[in-house]
């Protein structure tokens, strides 16, 4: 980087968010904008790159958490002042909303043609979520299981990991598949309302779950200010994961199949062992695979039929991750349908396995 790169990265031109012009002139200024150019190494440069754009991840992960919350707040009191059931709520419009992070940040990488980072985060949150979420939750306490997610929603789930990898062989996903990817993805809602009416899911909840505001206005402003602090931080984190990949030399396939793709599953980790804590399975299972189905169906159909996505960086070890992640739930859980803490321990470790694996590209 030339001296007058930095003195163009000082003045803020190629900063999403005023927040990180400030820090990058508290921290940069008095190191690399010099009279000197002898007292400015490379390396001491690039420390400063550094610190900038991993400040302003965390920066953006914040917001992402905070933009979440809100957005499943006002969308979860909507739904259930519109008379819907609250595993209804809990399956789809909870895990669709904390899902938000990911669906933001694939479709501002698809128009900025990061196809990698863009199928790479949907992947890697799938791996992410299932490995490390529920390894975690289950940790915490074992979880019973409702027996719907195993019979149609776990299947599911692992269906369309199967479809969306068959799509992907060519490494380009088109505008097609992304429309059959979304007509999937209404008939899968479809199906969770008349099932959550006809079982009566709405007495399986009790009053800890999703509670209705006292007026639909204060849902509107939560889903409007939801979106737009979603909207802010998914620029942020694209734009300096980007960068910090540059930096370090790493792709963005693995950047987005890990920091990013860990980042924008922030809201299902706090959501699934809160959950877990509360002793509200249906939560804490429900949020993870209808968030895995919805990656796939809705975030990467979005995505590509925005543009057409171009995912030259995924390889088959990362496919093979997410459908081997997703067979071995199914049988955990039907074993006594319980999800228990030595399985929550295995999926810990095949997830270390599986980031020992990637990270080397």
């Amino acid at each position: 980087m030339t001296r007058d790169h930095c003195k163009e990265f000082i003045a803020g031109d190629n900063f999403m968010n005023k927040s990180c012009v400030t820090l990058a002139r508290s921290v940069c200024i008095p190191t690399i904008c010099v009279d000197n150019p002898s007292r400015m190494g490379d390396s001491i440069l690039y420390m400063n790159l550094m610190t900038i754009d991993i400040a302003c991840i965390i920066f953006s992960l914040l917001l992402l958490f905070v933009g979440a919350e809100g957005l499943v707040k006002g969308s979860a009191s909507l739904a259930l002042r519109a008379g819907l059931s609250r595993l209804m709520v809990g399956l789809t419009i909870v895990a669709f909303g904390t899902s938000s992070p990911e669906l933001m940040v694939s479709v501002k990488t698809a128009l900025a043609q990061q196809g990698d980072i863009s199928v790479g985060n949907a992947v890697g949150s799938n791996c992410f979520n299932i490995g490390l979420i529920l390894g975690i939750t289950a940790l915490i306490c074992p979880i019973p299981v409702n027996r719907q997610i195993i019979k149609i929603d776990a299947p599911i789930a692992l269906g369309v990991a199967l479809f969306v990898t068959v799509l992907l062989l060519n490494d380009r996903l088109g505008r097609v598949e992304g429309f059959v990817l979304l007509a999937g993805l209404a008939a899968y809602i479809w199906l969770s309302v008349i099932l959550g009416r006809r079982e009566g899911a709405a007495e399986q909840c009790n009053e800890s779950g999703p509670s209705v505001s006292r007026h639909w206005a204060i849902d509107i402003a939560y889903i409007i200010g939801g979106l737009a602090v979603l909207v802010i931080g998914s620029r942020i984190l694209v734009d300096h994961s980007a960068s910090l990949a540059r930096t370090l030399g790493i792709s963005e396939a693995v950047i987005g199949l890990t920091i990013i793709a860990a980042g924008t599953s922030m809201p299902e980790l706090a959501t699934s062992m809160v959950a877990a804590i509360r002793r509200e399975p249906d939560i804490a299972i429900g949020n993870i695979v209808g968030s895995n189905i919805f990656n796939i169906l809705g975030i990467l159909g979005t995505a590509s039929v925005v543009s057409p996505l171009q995912a030259q960086g995924i390889s088959a070890v990362d496919y093979a991750a997410m459908n081997i992640f997703t067979v071995l739930l199914i049988p955990m859980l039907y074993t006594g349908r319980i999800l228990h803490r030595i399985e929550g321990a295995l999926l810990l470790g095949l997830y270390g396995l599986y980031l020992f694996i990637l990270w080397p590209r």
